[in-house]
């Protein structure tokens, strides 16, 4: 029902016929107003909607039998919409809420395509207005049209590229997709009720007794229940994808645990099948044998019947899943059957053959004398337990196919559990049938019966004339110890048990046939493993996965015709028992990790108890087959290590992430309860690196004393409008981590948007951190053009190294002769990188082009090849990209980009030189140590220079060593430097003069007033006051220098206690010189200053 153009739809007060349904206009009017307050009846208040199409301010009453139909006219998605002639914002009338809410705003309404992933199968994704695009000021120029994201956004429309994705939907619209009871009830029936149902339960019954037989069947169906709610769980907390087990278990616990299970799931379903085919085959042959028609011999028969078997399986499932299913409902109607004909023929009544073998139907002795166990030598309850469980296992089965089911979040849970309790029901029934019918040893022979004189021990038998007493002096066979057919003897037509065992492998092989391909496939295309790539690709609506079906065929065959399975089938029990224990234990993980996003819909479960299932099934696993499940352990344990090792590229939001937050919330919360101490400080170091790639030098050699030991976080100020600051900081924000995760940094990146460079570091210095891992040192690199920058960005430089002191934080300068900045080189990679990529998109271009002109067959498109001559535009672009390379030659600083990954590399033997001069209370010293500690630097030694007097050096010497002992730091030697405080020479004074020159004042060579004026418009140089009061300091500074250049000019690094400038008494240009000619000329440097709170301790 179409509402376009018709407005009176709503107009419409008495409809004409029942079939229309009604809609109020709500009058907001004076005269309305009045109306209502003039009403002595209380104001009527209807339920609200905010549904997709009801969030307008109709009411809407229905008549009976018309909600469908409006429903109805919602799921298909029409909007209503008002008359052309209304206008938009028209609110002086009733006209005006006809609207639909939500088409008068940018704002948008909300919606599930909104919601959706991109290439949703469900339906196209929109995105919605940005917070930006409602929250800046409109265009003037687009008011009143609105855009394709504003209709997008409302509903209206679609852009191209969504029209193209809903094509693609349009296409696969002929898959079939398979409900709860074809789809999943129907398989896992059918996968539950095995072999075992007709050749091993009665034999179970014989071993356990009734009792304890039920007590087993209720032990496997516990974890399989256990299981089932599990899955349903996980599989009611969003949309389910194709993929079963592995699909489940990655999407909550992520790759490493999905990707693992993945593999030996899809791998013992494919083993799986050879072993249902041999089983299969093995009936088969025992018939041939009965009837003398064997072709070779059993092993041979055995390869050549479950080969031709194997074959016609994998022509069902290529047909399609729609044949598969049908051949899945008639198998099912087979084994229907063949348990109804059982459960008949127990109350047909017995014959003396069937007397004879021990089937006396339905009696109270037979049940009291079974119902107890008779385990005999070498079986206990474990051993029959452990036989019995793999007939439990299936259930599976349906959530396997999930590709292929309409609605897996209702079809597993329902399917699932039904097919447990139906199946379950069997399974006990059947049991308690036959241990009530059959007794446990029978000679088979029908003059075996009760001579008067015999005394037999009043056994059930015996009480039903029938002497079976020598089947405990030798073996018999027939009885429930002995007779695996006995469900055939019992039932009213033997043949149909045959037909029931025939129809409970193969459908077991096609359900493990279906099922490894579709798991396989969901793996591959998930690119966990790249090596099996090739099997994610799928064929027709269905996305067959006709390469997995046949790698899937070919292990099949390889383990029929090894036809010894015997041994397999224990590890195979496992690696599905190790499917179970991980859903169980992604139920558990999922919960803990208390993650908003965990909201099932099923709300039937207990973490609690999901982590009982999950440890049961890792005891049954040892139960079955110790060996089995070491072997499973070890192979599942290997894969997690590649997969960890690998670390694919992929997020699924898993409940490892989130309880890795929860812990880490933990822990932080936890820290801010103790108070620091000295023995655990570590520097946690704020950078300012800008963006973390254009100074990789400043990171390389931070990153290497807080790696794995410190925070690090690299910092980056926005300066400028703020607007678009904000814009570009948000845009690079995941980029920029992106990288540092890339380049194997830990470290975090942090920026912020400042009016100016200096507000911005000292919001950082404030704000960053969280609790007790709060940065403690500032890192900055050396401001090597202050001498040609503008004066605020000296000021800034300086005044944040103030700042940082004003907040207590220990400062550290690192110099580099080259310069830290490689932003100009990277911004010439990425032009080269643009223009390549250019290139080789003109020539694909140009190639599909000629493509298409040729379309005349091979010949034509050889005869338009020779009439185009391809490889000029590509000698052309050729040309102009080695243009460019030749004209960035000059600009590209091979030094720099050199020097960019000193600290990378391996150092190498040499020394780091530490000139402890001032005490800040051991950073100086702390960070070399650490350096000294890591892989690149541990070859370097350190030599430590410290000041002293010169008639005192030994003693100075001595101590220090003594205290050095103490902090327990090596040190290769030690060095007291007496001679400091002399003055440098004339040669090193003069170039540090010629330095500040164009800085100073010269106040005292002017008169007063003009001084005074000079000082007020240049506040900012050095005074002769100002130089002459610090002048001791301006000599040291020198004079270090030419101490560095004596003693530590080979070392591979200078570590250096950074000189402090007194606020108010040093200029910003002095103190940029002081540090200028301390650093000239030497190795790299740090020149560190500690907040003067002690970091190291020589207390235990």
């Amino acid at each position: 029902m179409s509402l376009n153009h018709s407005s009176n739809v709503f107009l419409d007060s008495v409809p004409s016929n029942t079939n229309r349904f009604q809609v109020h206009v709500i009058s907001e009017s004076r005269e309305s107003s009045a109306a209502t307050a003039d009403d002595a009846a209380p104001p009527h208040y209807e339920e609200t909607s905010f549904g997709e199409e009801a969030q307008n301010r109709l009411r809407i009453g229905f008549r009976p039998g018309n909600q469908e139909r409006y429903d109805g006219f919602l799921q298909n998605g029409e909007n209503a919409k008002t008359d052309a002639s209304f206008h938009t914002y028209d609110s002086h009338t009733n006209t005006y809420y006809l609207q639909t809410f939500g088409h008068n705003t940018v704002d948008a309404v909300p919606k599930i395509e909104y919601y959706r992933n991109t290439g949703s199968v469900s339906g196209p994704k929109v995105t919605r207005p940005s917070l930006l695009d409602i929250h800046e000021q409109l265009a003037k120029n687009v008011a009143g049209v609105p855009s394709a994201a504003d209709r997008v956004a409302n509903g209206d429309g679609m852009p191209g590229d969504e029209q193209a994705e809903n094509k693609e939907e349009d296409d696969k619209a002929g898959a079939v997709k398979f409900g709860w009871v074809k789809g999943v009830l129907v398989r896992c029936m059918l996968n539950i009720w095995g072999v075992m149902l007709f050749i091993r339960l009665s034999w179970i019954v014989g071993e356990a007794g009734i009792g304890l037989g039920v007590i087993i069947i209720g032990l496997s169906v516990v974890v399989t229940t256990l299981t089932g709610i599990s899955m349903s769980a996980i599989c009611t907390n969003g949309v389910v994808r194709g993929g079963g087990a592995y699909y489940l278990i990655s999407r909550s616990l992520g790759p490493e645990f999905g990707g693992s299970i993945g593999l030996i799931f899809a791998f013992a379903n494919a083993v799986a099948v050879a072993m249902y085919v041999v089983g299969f085959a093995e009936t088969v042959v025992d018939l041939l044998k009965e009837s003398d028609s064997m072709m070779v011999d059993q092993t041979n028969d055995i390869r050549i019947i479950g080969s031709i078997t194997v074959v016609i399986l994998l022509g069902i499932s290529v047909a399609g899943m729609e044949w598969e299913a049908k051949a899945q409902v008639i198998l099912l109607v087979i084994l229907l059957i063949a348990i109804a004909n059982f459960f008949i023929g127990t109350v047909i009544p017995s014959n003396n053959e069937k007397r004879a073998r021990g089937f006396f139907n339905y009696q109270a002795s037979i049940f009291a004398e079974n119902f107890g166990p008779s385990f005999t030598k070498g079986e206990g309850f474990f051993s029959v337990f452990a036989i019995f469980f793999p007939a439990a296992t299936g259930i599976l089965a349906g959530a396997n196919i999930s590709g292929d089911l309409e609605d897996p979040q209702d079809a597993i849970p329902r399917g699932t559990m039904l097919a447990i309790f139906i199946t379950t029901v069997a399974y006990i029934g059947v049991a308690i049938c036959v241990g009530a019918c059959v007794v446990r040893d029978a000679t088979g022979n029908m003059n075996d019966t009760v001579i008067s004189a015999v005394n037999c021990n009043g056994s059930a038998a015996c009480g039903l004339g029938y002497d079976f007493s020598r089947c405990r002096r030798e073996p018999c066979q027939y009885g429930l110890m002995n007779n695996f057919q006995v469900m055939s003897m019992v039932s009213g037509f033997g043949p149909l048990i045959t037909a029931g065992i025939f129809s409970a492998t193969l459908s077991s092989a096609l359900a493990s046939l279906v099922s490894a391909p579709k798991v396989f496939q969901a793996l591959c295309k998930d690119n966990i493993y790249k090596a099996l790539q090739f099997f994610a690709k799928g064929y027709g609506k269905n996305n067959e996965p006709l390469r997995g079906y046949f790698l899937t065929f070919v292990i099949a065959m390889a383990f029929i015709l090894i036809a010894e399975l015997n041994t397999i089938a224990p590890i195979i029990s496992n690696f599905f028992l190790a499917s179970y224990a991980l859903i169980n234990f992604s139920c558990f993980h999922a919960s803990y990790a208390k993650s908003p996003g965990w909201r099932p819909a099923y709300g039937i479960y207990n973490m609690w108890v999901s982590l009982f299932g999950a440890v049961l099934c890792c005891a049954v696993m040892f139960v079955i087959n110790w060996w089995a499940a070491v072997i499973t352990y070890v192979i599942e344990f290997f894969l997690y290590i590649y997969v960890t090792y690998k670390k694919p590229d992929v997020n699924w939001g898993s409940s490892t992430q989130a309880l890795s937050y929860v812990s880490a919330l933990d822990n932080a919360l936890e820290l801010t309860t103790v108070e620091d101490h000295v023995k655990n400080f570590r520097p946690q170091c704020i950078v300012l690196t800008g963006a973390p790639m254009t100074r990789p030098a400043l990171l390389d050699i931070t990153h290497a004393f807080t790696k794995s030991s410190g925070l690090c976080i690299c910092c980056e100020v926005f300066v400028g409008p703020r607007k678009l600051c904000v814009k570009e900081m948000n845009s690079g924000m995941a980029k920029k981590q992106s990288w540092l995760i890339k380049n194997k940094v830990k470290a975090f990146y942090a920026a912020v948007a400042a009016d100016c460079f200096r507000d911005g570091v000292r919001s950082l210095l404030q704000a960053s951190g969280l609790g007790r891992m709060k940065p403690n040192t500032l890192v900055i690199g050396y401001k090597r053009n202050w001498r040609k920058a503008p004066l605020t960005e000296t000021e800034n430089y300086v005044g944040i190294i103030h700042d940082a002191f004003d907040f207590e934080i220990g400062v550290v300068i690192v110099r580099i002769n080259q310069g830290f900045d490689i932003s100009h080189v990277l911004q010439v990679q990425d032009e080269l990188e643009k223009l390549e990529q250019e290139r080789l998109a003109l020539e694909a271009t140009i190639k599909d082009n000629d493509c298409e002109e040729g379309g005349g067959g091979i010949r034509g498109l050889f005869k338009k090849a020779s009439k185009l001559n391809i490889t000029k535009p590509t000698t052309k672009k050729d040309s102009s990209v080695n243009t460019i390379q030749s004209m960035h030659v000059g600009e590209f600083n091979q030094k720099l980009v050199e020097a960019s990954t000193q600290f990378r590399k391996k150092q190498g033997k040499g020394t780091i030189d530490v000139w402890w001069l001032f005490d800040d209370g051991g950073l100086t010293l702390l960070i070399p140590y650490i350096l000294t500690l890591r892989k690149k630097w541990k070859d370097c030694k350190l030599r430590i220079y410290v000041g002293g007097k010169i008639n005192h050096i030994e003693e100075e010497k001595i101590a220090m060593a003594s205290l050095l002992s103490k902090f327990r730091i090596k040190f290769a030697d030690i060095h007291i430097i007496g001679d400091i405080n002399l003055k440098p020479n004339k040669e090193s004074w003069k170039v540090f003069e010629e330095m500040i020159e164009p800085y100073r004042l010269h106040e005292s060579c002017k008169d007063l007033a003009t001084a005074e004026k000079l000082k007020r418009e240049t506040p900012w140089k050095i005074t002769d006051a100002e130089l002459e009061a610090v002048k001791e300091k301006s000599y040291r500074q020198v004079r270090l220098n030419e101490l560095l250049q004596e003693h530590s000019r080979a070392a591979n690094l200078i570590v250096l206690s950074l000189p402090v400038a007194r606020k108010g008494s040093i200029s910003d240009l002095l103190y940029m010189a002081w540090l200028e000619i301390l650093t000239k000329n030497l190795p790299p440097v740090l020149l560190v200053r500690g907040n003067h709170k002690n970091v190291l301790t020589f207390y235990s």
